[in-house]
Order: structure tokens, then sequence, then C-alpha cells
């Protein structure tokens, strides 16, 4: 999946810095605390005893309740087959989201077959011929699947006036498979909240680190989730309605939640990931880990998820890793 801060590329380097400092993980418990795409608690579910993962947004509950709520073994292939060869719809997305609609996120062909799918997955639950583990599993492909064929750069703030490349073939749903290793628990609640009543090992948090909201970003894949009960403004360009703003893309806000955030976890190990562009100084994050026990920090420097430039050097971003005993 296309996703703004995904830390797929830097999985190696996070997991060698969390072994430095915590030992043997195979007994620990880990939480990924803003977990969007679920790419590292995917990663980590194989290497320790329970994952958990979180997220306000409704996309990424599902996804990880497949990815990590879900075993490996999960088998629903024939589900996956029978989707793709369902007649297609003219539901919500082929009104609002294609052509039809003026919007061109999707193709007037890719937007009945979401459609589609998408009744049908939902269907099949109401009437007890799939349970909640094949539902989620169903429906996180259905999001991966939809992602890479919307016709934008990444990003639903807005979309291409052309379709091209993938946007313009035909959707095939293509199963999104859980991860490897025990199964892991899937949790949608404000992280602050929730730090509150957990605890555990290895605490791992990705926090928004600038000003864009990923609720806005990514509100088309909450609308695929909450796809009976969704609404949005008809007079925007993108359809963008209410959504999440969460205190750590807010300047004013931003301090005080990390310090409650860090005050309030129950673990040993915290590791914070962070860069060079984040609304949080470097002064200020060590300053609020220091208070909480044994900071040190590491770096690592990587390629930035979009880059506008031709310049080599704002292409690259430096990864912070925070680290603290707490």
């Amino acid at each position: 999946m296309r996703y703004i801060g995904n830390k797929t590329k830097l999985l190696d380097f996070i997991h060698s810095e969390v072994q430095s400092v915590c030992g043997d993980i195979s007994g620990m418990q880990f939480c990924d605390l803003f977990a969007g795409s679920g790419s590292v608690s995917k990663y980590f579910k194989q290497y320790v005893q329970q994952v958990s993962s979180n997220d306000l947004e409704q996309y990424s509950y599902v996804l990880c309740s497949n990815y990590i709520g879900n075993l490996s073994t999960i088998d629903c292939s024939d589900f996956i087959r029978y989707l793709n060869n369902i007649p297609s719809v003219e539901g919500k997305f082929y009104k609002n989201f294609s052509p039809a609609g003026n919007r061109n996120f999707f193709t007037e062909h890719n937007a009945k077959r979401i459609d589609a799918i998408r009744q049908e997955i939902q269907r099949l639950l109401n009437e007890n011929q799939i349970n909640l583990d094949q539902y989620y599993f169903l429906l996180a492909s259905l999001i991966e699947t939809v992602d890479s064929y919307a016709n934008t750069t990444g990003v639903y703030g807005a979309f291409l006036k052309q379709f091209n490349g993938r946007s313009a073939k035909n959707l095939v749903l293509v199963p999104a498979q859980p991860a490897p290793g025990n199964r892991g628990i899937a949790y949608r609640n404000d992280a602050n909240k929730l730090i509150e009543t957990i605890s555990g090992d290895i605490l791992y948090l990705d926090p928004p680190y600038n000003t864009r909201q990923y609720g806005a970003n990514y509100h088309i894949l909450n609308y695929l989730v909450d796809y009976d009960n969704f609404q949005f403004k008809e007079d925007s360009k993108t359809g963008l309605g209410d959504y999440n703003k969460s205190d750590y893309s807010s300047k004013r806000s931003v301090l005080e939640s990390f310090d409650q955030l860090i005050r309030d976890s129950n673990f040993k190990y915290i590791f914070v990931s962070y860069n060079n562009e984040g609304i949080l100084t470097m002064e200020q994050m060590e300053n609020i880990m220091s208070k909480y026990g044994q900071y040190q920090l590491k770096t690592k420097e990587h390629k930035r998820y979009k880059s506008n430039t031709n310049n080599p050097q704002q292409a690259k971003v430096l990864e912070y890793l925070h680290v603290l005993i707490k």
C-alpha cells in the first residue's frame, strides 16, 4: 500500500536497534500504537510472543485486524475467486468517485467492481456465510486492491485528470495474506487513551510528524470500510467530509500530547520513529523522553515518501529512532 511515512524500507534498521537494546525479544509483547498500514506490526509479529496494533483510522483497523489479528493459515481463496466473478453494480463509489460523479478516483468500470465486491462482502457476513476473521481478510484485500488501482499519486487529497497505468486497467481482487506468527490484537482508539489501559515490553511509536492529517489523505479508504454510513460534502472536489484530526499534527497540541503519552506508558522499552522534518524538535523530543529514563538516539538516512525536486539532497530525509529505557 502506498502510504505516507511507511516504514517498510526501515524495518531491518528498526529491528536491529530493538534487538541491540532489548536483547532476546522472542518472549516479549510488542505494541505498535500508530499502526497505519501495519507494516511494522506485520514485521514484528514473527519475532515476538504477541503483537498489538492500534490506529484511530477505520481502514487501518481493518488492515491490522487481518494482518495481525488473523493467523496466517486462513484460506479464503474460494471467496476471492467468487468475488472476482460477481456482476458489477452502480453503487456509491460509481456515483461519487468515478467520472459518473465528476471525480476521477477510479474508472467507471472499477468503481462498479468496488461497489459490487464491497456490498457482497457485507452480505456474506450479515448472512453468516463468513466469520469475522474471513470478513477482515476479504475487506483488507479489497482495501489493498482499491489503493493499487486508485488514480492518484498515492494519497486521496486529489485525483489525476487522466487514467493511465494501473488505474486504467480492470480491477482484480488480490488476497491480502495475514502476517506469519502468533495471533495478535488490533485496536481502534485514540493513542493517548489506549495507553492508559495497556501494558507490555516494547512500545513502538510512529506518530504523525507534520501537519498532514491521515484522515483527510485517506478518507476514501475509510468510506470503503464504512460503506453503508459514510457521509461527505457534495460540493467538495474530493468528497472529503468530517475526519479525525490528530493532536500530533498540530503545533499547539503535540508537545503536551507526546509528554502525556510517554508519561502514561507502562512499557519498559520505548522506540519512537521521527524525522528531521517533524513538528517536534530534536531538543523537545530529548527533553521529554529523558525525564522518564535512559535516552539515546539512532539515525538512518533514506529516501523521502515523494520528492518533487531533482535536488538529491532534498530527496533524502534523516530518520530518527529515539530510544527510551523507562
